[in-house]
């Protein structure tokens, strides 16, 4: 939905009024810092992953959704190819495209707009300056993806200011993939960039390329209401832990002759197990692979409920999910520093209030190891979840949100 350009109302409902005074704030503040000019408005959301965790970097499938905390901006272009990117709580960003390779990699923010143009530019397409407020409520560090959040801001803005809506939302992803693939020395796939440029429910293939398909789909509609709880650990130091993923499961994949997982049938691992399992000398590899498969099944089959309206089979497969996660692909906490355990004590927490609820579920999110975790509860408990969470990560830790129907897009503002 990146060629569409919704108003307030159609982008946040019964939150444009409070949207109002973000972007009011954002035309203030351009202005403070750069004076006066024709502004343009863009947002870009973070996104949740329903299910399917740590499968996209093995051409695998994953069902994912665009949310309602978002990075907005004001811009205009600038002559002088030089873009400018003032973003709240943050360092000051300032990229000359020009002259790409002078900029630093691994950098932050910095690299990752220098290789966004690098990118676009090896894409055929075209690049230039331009002059940026930002602000966020994207959780940072956290698992709801706001380094993608930004990267799909920053296409969306080349895209509206110098390649007239041409780039497509896959482009947009490929761009922030190879960001923080060249220029952060990060193992990303592309799950969260097209989870933020997409917008709405998607479902997602990585096995040829990259194919996506929107699905109509809201847990409101079934009464149900969407949590994400920020433990209080970020994972922007467990880059190691993040990528050592990907990486122990390609070896399987090259032990059985192939580059990654989603080119090999797990019954194929199966009988070869024993031999596989002597020459890596690595256990936890070879579950990392058994979830990687067993997952696949369970993104196909919580598509098919999605489809169906079954939203009991949903709750069930991410529960199973989350189980799988913590188990085989062992992404709960650090090994390094095990008495940090701010994600299972979320999780034991939840399932305690879980229990006295007609159903529900609540699973670990995203990337692992720290950060969020997604619980899924009935509308009629939020309060009362909150309240009882709220005492163990405080109340502004506890984020009620829902899915949003629009990606990374420009405003009417």
């Amino acid at each position: 939905m990146n060629g569409t350009k919704p108003d307030l109302e159609a982008l946040y409902g019964e939150e444009s009024a409070r949207a109002r005074k973000r972007y009011e704030h954002l035309r203030e503040k351009y202005t403070e810092e750069f004076g006066a000019a024709e502004l343009r408005f863009f947002s870009s959301p973070g996104r949740t992953e329903i299910i399917g965790n740590h499968t996209d970097h093995n051409g695998g499938k994953i069902l994912a959704g665009s949310i309602t905390l978002d990075t907005v901006c004001a811009a205009a272009p600038t002559d002088d190819g030089v873009i400018t990117i003032v973003s709240e709580g943050y360092r000051p960003v300032s990229v000359d495209t020009k002259v790409l390779a002078e900029t630093a990699k691994e950098d932050g923010s910095k690299s990752l707009v220098a290789g966004i143009a690098e990118a676009a530019e090896q894409f055929g397409y075209k690049v230039g300056g331009f002059r940026a407020y930002v602000t966020s409520e994207v959780i940072a560090a956290a698992g709801v993806s706001s380094s993608a959040s930004f990267e799909m801001l920053v296409c969306t803005i080349l895209n509206a200011f110098y390649n007239d809506g041409k780039m497509s939302i896959a482009d947009y992803a490929r761009m922030g993939q190879y960001a923080e693939n060249h220029w952060w020395n990060k193992a990303s796939g592309l799950m969260d960039q097209m989870a933020c440029a997409a917008g709405g429910v998607i479902f997602l293939d990585f096995s040829e390329g990259v194919r996506y398909e929107t699905i109509d789909f809201s847990f409101e509609k079934y009464g149900l209401e969407l949590f994400i709880v920020n433990t209080g650990k970020g994972h922007a130091d467990l880059t190691e832990e993040y990528s050592a993923i990907p990486r122990e499961m390609y070896t399987v994949a090259e032990k059985l002759g192939e580059s990654r997982l989603a080119d090999v049938r797990e019954l194929t691992l199966l009988t070869t197990l024993s031999g596989v399992r002597e020459k890596l000398g690595n256990d936890r590899a070879l579950l990392r692979a058994l979830h990687f498969f067993e997952e696949e099944k369970r993104v196909d089959e919580a598509r098919e409920a999605v489809t169906d309206g079954d939203s009991d089979k949903l709750l069930r497969l991410m529960g199973e999910s989350g189980k799988s996660s913590y188990e085989w692909l062992q992404n709960a906490y650090c090994t390094e520093n095990p008495k940090e355990q701010p994600i299972p004590l979320a999780l034991c927490l939840t399932e305690l209030f879980l229990k006295r609820c007609a159903r529900g579920t609540c699973r670990i999110h995203g990337g692992g190891f720290a950060g969020v975790i997604m619980a899924i509860l009935p509308r009629e408990e939020r309060e009362d979840y909150t309240a009882f969470l709220s005492q163990y990560f405080g109340k502004e830790n506890i984020y009620r949100m829902g899915l949003r129907r629009f990606g990374a897009v420009e405003v009417d503002f």
